[in-house]
């Protein structure tokens, strides 16, 4: 059996960690970034399927141009934060089906079939999304995720060829602790929200 996480380790990554809207103005270097993609890319999709793509706005002038697609209560957050992770989906994941996914060849199911092939690939960048952010957590980073932006706006700039399409933002960085996040909120009880059968 495998030991269970020590519960510092538990404590970062869900306990004692928040949703964070200002961040230090110490930078994410850019091997932090490697490493952050080395262990989210681990994470389980169906099929092996890693629909996930993510383009980190490491610089400043990177981040300006998803200014203009932020709702305004996100836009200052953004463009402050040392670094911004465009979390996006390929909607021709199935195109590495091949290498990616030995079992059989899957790939005519996806190519054939628009509305499973996009339920896949948003079902699975989003659990992506989430190991993106476990990842952040576990090599000291904090994170802030966010919808509120205008994904028609966001796909014409970075992804102009329609392949890829934006599923949510994530600020990140080292928070600010005074005052860079809100309390925590509750959370629903087992009862509320899970059933054993």
């Amino acid at each position: 059996m495998k030991p269970a996480l020590d519960p510092a380790a538990l404590n970062q990554l869900f306990r004692e960690a928040h949703t964070f809207n200002k961040f230090t103005d110490q930078a994410v270097s850019e091997q932090t970034i490697r490493d952050l993609y080395d262990l989210l890319k681990w994470g389980p999709t169906s099929m092996n399927a890693q629909p996930g793509r993510y383009v980190f706005l490491h610089s400043a002038a990177a981040r300006e141009r998803l200014i203009p697609a932020m709702i305004a209560a996100n836009a200052e957050k953004t463009r402050k934060a040392p670094l911004t992770v465009i979390v996006a989906m390929d909607t021709q994941f199935y195109d590495h089906l091949p290498t990616q996914f030995k079992a059989y060849d899957a790939r005519p199911m996806f190519a054939g079939n628009a509305p499973l092939s996009e339920a896949t690939a948003f079902r699975n960048s989003s659990l992506q999304g989430a190991y993106l952010m476990l990842a952040a957590r576990s090599l000291g980073l904090d994170c802030g995720p966010m919808s509120g932006f205008d994904p028609a706006k966001v796909d014409a700039e970075f992804f102009p060829d329609g392949r890829w399409k934006s599923n949510f933002i994530v600020n990140m960085g080292y928070g600010l602790e005074a005052g860079g996040h809100y309390p925590r909120g509750p959370r629903l009880a087992f009862e509320d929200a899970a059933q054993i059968l």
